[in-house]
């Protein structure tokens, strides 16, 4: 038997999954939602935290999985930004993670499985957003990890400002939730809760009340989320994602380790990537269950 494969669930709204049979790894996608992968297991052990009655809710934003943020991460201010003397509304995050993405291409040979989505510019995005565009999302699974890369085509109106963001939902039991830890030797974070720069003398407990940091030193392009009782999570990705978001709330069994592009608001400070008309940019992020270490 193959070791790496696609499978059709029989589900309208997570229809396919990716399977790694020798380091039983799998990865649920729902296009539907955003675009986003909804489960990732390894060993049988989640890696990924998912509330089920968010993602079957289609008025619910979902809690859980791996919201793709874009093309923009955070909030603007007032929820609007201006473009050309226009102002356009957009809500937290974008429009990426609400609308319903198509299946471009998927393929499963010896060198692992993987699913490519795509978003393009319609009626509605340009109400939001001035640009002719194709956004994808190819998610792979090889070796037991799952690696997102997401790339923006600008088509037309360039140059087109981009602020990405992902957004995974990091599983770990919140009895557990107190002694798990972030490395990072980041020393300044924008705090969204107390809305203001705060230096860091070490990450504040997880689990004890909402932790919302936008790291702005982190540094390496890695770090590892240390779960008490259960598979380290390895995270890294590419050069072009330098701000880690870290976000948790009390009493609920998830930390989310967010590679992100710029801190939250790069529309309003014109710090956003810009992708010409005819060009592409690409970002990539990979997750790895580990062994625990002591």
């Amino acid at each position: 038997m193959a070791r790496y494969q696609l499978r059709e669930t029989g589900d309208a709204l997570e229809p396919v999954t990716l399977h790694d049979l020798d380091a039983d790894a799998s990865v649920t996608l729902a296009p539907a939602r955003g675009g986003m992968a909804t489960r990732f297991s390894v060993g049988g052990e989640p890696v990924l935290y998912l509330d089920e009655s968010t993602l079957r809710d289609p008025t619910k934003s979902v809690r859980g999985g791996v919201p793709l943020l874009l093309p923009i991460a955070g909030r603007l201010d007032g929820d609007a930004w201006t473009h050309e003397g226009r102002r356009y509304a957009m809500r937290q995050h974008g429009f990426g993670r609400t609308l319903p993405w198509s299946v471009a291409a998927s393929r499963a040979d010896g060198d692992g499985a993987s699913v490519t989505l795509r978003l393009e510019d319609d009626a509605t995005t340009r109400a939001q957003y001035p640009f002719g565009f194709v956004f994808e999302a190819r998610y792979a699974l090889a070796d037991g990890a799952l690696t997102l890369t997401l790339t923006a085509t600008c088509r037309e109106g360039g140059p087109m400002p981009v602020h990405v963001g992902t957004h995974p939902y990091l599983h770990i039991e919140r009895a557990t939730k107190s002694a798990a830890r972030v490395d990072t030797a980041a020393t300044r974070a924008w705090d969204n809760v107390a809305r203001r720069e705060v230096a860091l003398a070490g990450l504040p407990v997880l689990g004890a009340v909402e932790v919302d940091l936008h790291l702005l030193d982190h540094g390496p392009r890695e770090t590892v989320l240390h779960r008490p009782g259960a598979s380290d999570v390895r995270l890294a990705w590419s050069e072009n994602l330098p701000t880690l978001v870290l976000w948790t709330l009390p009493e609920r069994d998830f930390v989310c380790v967010e590679p992100w592009s710029s801190p939250a608001g790069a529309f309003d400070r014109g710090d956003a990537a810009r992708v010409a008309t005819g060009a592409s940019t690409s970002w990539w992020w990979s997750l790895r269950a580990a062994a625990t270490t002591p």
